[in-house]
């Protein structure tokens, strides 16, 4: 059992603040075995010593994750301000959120939640009459773990089939609905994973699964996506498999939808999170053939409506930053697509609405929308409501109104009704919250990575800031798999902010900001580019003193918690805290897990070459971790039900960061249970985190307090 005594204040720090130097806490970890298993690539041999912590299902694991829990919960208890962060968090969560309204058959939908609602409510309304709750997941399980995760109806609104994850899970539950009545109508179908629903008529509807894994359902490999029909009256046994039950039609990702016309069905087919195969399918019968659009994974390509047989797509082939093409269905191979929105230097999103295209492009991660009809004329720019993101344009073809929200990083979501015929929109719905967004300001700078690139920074934080090194700043990122960081509105990065918190979100390579291109240049052996660009990042902040290293914490969730732990284990020596959540952190052995191996062409695996084993093994995290080096104040967090990026990357990663650290920070692992990788998190357990993560975050910058006490006073008031 290894103890170390952690001096938890920086001298210097607590003699600027005038706190009185605290006593050092006493950690004790607990032991974790190691067992002698190796593994050879192309010669080398790799020790793994705590391979047995894959093993979600063993008595020894679970029995690890509870000593480690009392152990990083011993240490949180003894944070002297937690309390008042959760207090803090509870209070300025709890304001009434409205999603945008969505009209299916004679009723109004939209979600809602009071405040504090673990999981968002489903309500509506018809015209004149008043609203009325139509699912409320909140009762679905007696912890608010089981969530909502879809809600699709028929083109007349009368029937309806939502999906739900219990603790987490990809792996969901399907359940058919009569609205009208709200009465479930089937047997609920089981074992559906990355999937929506899609409905042809009112007959049935389209689903995604993998065959259920021998061993656990969390972390056992899934690697044939098969997309199956659903018949509205027959048992789920008898759904038949409508691509993806071949050899030949293997894919790790397969998906299909109804085009809004009712007239296709439009499949998708994947090797990986990179590029599709396309087909469609003319729905007069199911046995009529499918026919090819593209045959190759080399660009990500899709329909988003048609005209008859006039289909338009949208798609990044020989187009880096994508463009919408028309074709016949009758002959709809590349050779024949027309430009219609041809592309241009920023990155496209296309939707639909009201007779419209609406073209929404990232200009430095910022919104700007242009307006299109159907012969590819410009009708308009949409003037936004500010500098931010904007997202939902689009509906129903027949309806000439639809509603879009806007946010950026200090202004809460609102949403709009907008005007398609005019171009005129009116707010719909602002939120009553206990922030001001007028006290807080964005700025967006431009700095060189290590190689020369010009990477975008948008740095947010209360106006007023005085740039003396000495403000708590969390550095976030992402970088990966084609995600592009816009700006967006978080309840707990508002909380921060205002206790005087710098926030700083870098739009790193490998992520879809700039397109193609600047996904490709941090993937597999140019991914050392993306933690370069974070790297440099964080020597911006503190060079024009935003910052220091004493008070610069870095986060990052899933691929953002790899890129967390390569920075970290590279430059140590650089932040002073260091957070990877839910992080793919053993790069050798990733693609061993569910659908682990989809991810290769971010990151290539550790089997294909020696190069790229090498090039992997050089940076992955949990095999930089040096015997005797100082790393900063580490909280690796996880759940016990993630089964897109299992725990045993962090369990892995929390076991030898322990074994190895020399000095005085703590190497924590905090493990939700009865939770997944984060999507329908109850809203009790994210206040809990937030105060966890901020609380460990600014204890280990030094303090005793929380910065700004002013606030805490006020609305203890």
């Amino acid at each position: 059992m290894k103890k170390i005594c952690l001096l938890t204040v920086v001298i210097a720090m607590a003699a600027c603040q005038n706190t009185p130097q605290r006593e050092p806490i006493a950690v004790t970890y607990p032991n974790t075995k190691k067992v002698d298993t190796v593994d050879t690539y192309f010669g080398t041999q790799i020790q793994d010593p705590y391979r047995w912590l894959e093993d979600d299902r063993s008595q020894e694991t679970e029995a690890w994750v509870k000593k480690q829990n009392a152990v990083t919960f011993g240490y949180l208890d003894k944070i002297p301000f937690r309390e008042d962060l959760k207090n803090r968090l509870e209070k300025l969560w709890n304001y009434e959120k409205v999603g945008s309204p969505f009209k299916e058959g004679s009723y109004t939908y939209f979600y809602k939640n009071n405040g504090l609602q673990d999981q968002s409510v489903v309500y509506r309304k018809k015209e004149g009459e008043e609203e009325e709750v139509f699912l409320d997941p909140n009762r679905f399980s007696e912890d608010g773990t089981t969530s909502l995760t879809s809600l699709s109806f028929t083109k007349d609104g009368s029937k309806a089939a939502y999906l739900i994850s219990e603790a987490g899970s990809d792996w969901r539950k399907g359940i058919v609905i009569d609205p009208e009545h709200k009465e479930i109508v089937e047997d609920t179908l089981v074992d559906i994973k990355f999937s929506g629903i899609s409905w042809k008529g009112n007959e049935g509807f389209f689903y995604s699964s993998y065959d259920k894994p021998k061993g656990s359902e969390l972390s056992a490999k899934t690697d044939q996506h098969k997309l199956y029909y659903h018949q509205l009256g027959t048992p789920q046994s008898e759904d038949k498999v409508v691509f993806g039950g071949t050899a030949e039609e293997k894919h790790r990702y397969v998906y299909g939808y109804v085009s809004e016309d009712g007239k296709y069905l439009i499949i998708t087919a994947s090797t990986s999170t990179s590029g599709n195969k396309l087909y469609i399918k003319d729905l007069s019968s199911l046995e009529n053939p499918l026919v090819t659009i593209l045959d190759d994974t080399e660009s990500d390509t899709y329909v988003i409506d048609n005209e008859g047989s006039k289909l338009f797509l949208v798609t990044n082939r020989n187009a880096p930053n994508k463009k919408v093409v028309v074709v016949d269905a009758a002959n709809p191979t590349p050779e024949h697509w027309t430009d219609l929105i041809p592309e241009t230097k920023n990155v496209l999103t296309a939707g639909t609405g009201g007779g419209y295209f609406f073209a929404e492009y990232m200009v430095d991660a910022i919104s700007k929308v242009l307006q299109y009809d159907y012969e590819g004329k410009l009708i308009r720019e949409v003037k936004l409501p500010g500098v931010g993101s904007a997202n939902g344009f689009g509906g129903k073809k027949e309806e000439k109104e639809f509603y879009f929200s806007f946010t950026n990083y200090n202004t809460p979501s609102s949403s709009f009704r907008y005007n398609v015929e005019t171009g005129e929109y009116t707010q719909y719905w602002e939120p009553e919250i206990d922030f001001d967004p007028n006290d807080y300001e964005s700025t967006q700078v431009f700095y060189t990575s290590k190689d020369g690139t010009k990477v975008p920074m948008i740095i947010t934080y209360k106006k007023g800031l005085e740039l003396n090194g000495k403000n708590p700043t969390i550095l976030y990122g992402y970088g990966g798999f084609n995600v592009s960081l816009t700006p967006y509105f978080s309840i707990g990065n508002a909380i921060w902010m205002e206790q005087g918190g710098v926030y700083a979100v870098p739009n790193l390579r490998g992520g879809g900001e700039y397109g193609k291109e600047w996904h490709i240049a941090g993937t597999k052996q140019q991914k050392q580019n993306v933690f370069d660009d974070f790297i440099a990042a964080a020597e911006y902040l503190i060079t024009e003193q935003y910052t220091s290293k004493e008070y610069l914490a870095i986060r990052g969730g899933s691929n953002g918690g790899l890129l967390v732990g390569a920075t970290m284990t590279q430059r140590p020596d650089l932040m002073q805290v260091a957070l990877p959540a839910v992080g793919v952190l053993d790069m050798l052995r990733y693609h061993t897990f569910t659908a682990g191996a989809g991810w290769a062409y971010d990151y290539g695996t550790s089997e294909e070459s020696e190069a790229m084993f090498s090039y992997l093994k050089n940076y992955s995290p949990l095999h930089n971790i040096k015997e005797g080096t100082a790393y900063p104040a580490t909280l690796v967090t996880t759940a016990d039900h993630d089964d897109r990026v299992v725990p045993a990357h962090s369990f892995k990663f929390a076991a030898e960061l322990q074994e190895k650290q020399n000095g005085d920070n703590p190497t924590l692992i905090r493990i939700e249970e009865n939770a997944g990788h984060g999507a329908g998190t109850p809203v009790s357990k994210t206040i809990e985190q937030y105060a966890d993560i901020f609380g460990f975050t600014l204890f280990n910058m030094g303090y005793d307090e929380l910065p700004n006490q002013a606030v805490l006073k006020e609305f203890k008031d």
